[in-house]
């Protein structure tokens, strides 16, 4: 177990060592230019890495059920120093923040999209139970958390956070460093797109931010510090939204769209 977590810790600095030697790379797609970070190649070599054809030999001792367990586990430690970051962007622009403070406020019920788009298309796709949790926000800590400990993760709904979860961490950070550009190039406000990088998710945000910077390097301060700030909203206030916003709308949606969601406990 010791020797396997040594090549998993090795096989993470070579990862981040590929990464940054890689570094940012621009790429023109008409008249858009995406930027992809470090953050996404790394995603993808230990991806592809991850792979149940290529997982064999050493590779197979590295993605040891056991290694994935405890990366799982301990990955909110691991973002404790990129949470010190994040206040650390907040304080050169907390006036202006506070300027606009009911902006970010008011952007929470945004967290409600997931239930009010998510779930009709999920139950139409021919899930049922396991919608309720894939669709009761982005399948962070927090609604990790809340369906653990309702219907615990052996259930339907504790599979479908664990899916949302997993596809989140793999394809978010990617999807997000993508996304954000392309609004931009459509005329978005680059301060909205900052806010609206905060949803609750540290690589996705982070993708988000830091591509937005690139973009506009000028604005990079103001940019990230609104992502940052955002993101803390959503940690604290996001748990609140959920609970007392999103569970019950999704109850009652999950009632009138499947007309029996009372006699499945929901």
């Amino acid at each position: 177990m010791k020797k396997n977590f040594v090549y998993l810790l090795a096989t993470v600095l070579v990862i981040i060592a590929i990464s940054e030697l890689i570094g940012i790379v621009p790429v023109k797609m008409g008249k858009v230019t995406i930027t992809i970070l470090p953050l996404v190649f790394a995603v993808i070599i230990g991806m592809i890495l991850g792979v149940p054809y290529f997982r064999k030999g050493i590779l197979k001792r590295i993605y040891s059920k056991e290694n994935v367990g405890f990366s799982g586990k301990y990955l909110i430690y691991i973002m404790l120093p990129l949470m010190a970051r994040y206040g650390a962007d907040v304080a050169p622009n907390i006036k202006e923040i506070f300027s606009i403070g009911w902006v970010f406020i008011f952007q929470e019920l945004g967290n409600l999209g997931t239930v009010l788009l998510g779930l009709p298309i999920a139950l139409l796709l021919g899930l049922r139970r396991e919608a309720i949790g894939a669709t009761l926000g982005l399948g962070r800590e927090g609604e990790l958390a809340y369906i653990s400990e309702k219907y615990t993760l052996n259930s339907p709904e504790g599979r479908g956070v664990l899916s949302i979860y997993l596809i989140g961490t793999l394809f978010g950070a990617i999807f997000f460093s993508i996304f954000a550009p392309f609004l931009l190039y459509l005329g978005f406000d680059v301060r909205a797109l900052a806010m609206s990088s905060g949803v609750g998710s540290a690589s996705m945000m982070t993708a988000a931010s830091s591509t937005l910077a690139a973009q506009v390097p000028d604005l990079s301060g103001t940019i990230l510090s609104f992502a940052a700030a955002s993101q803390l909203l959503t940690s604290f206030l996001g748990t609140y939204t959920m609970v007392f916003l999103a569970v019950p709308l999704q109850r009652f949606m999950y009632r009138v769209l499947t007309r029996k969601g009372e006699k499945q406990g929901v």
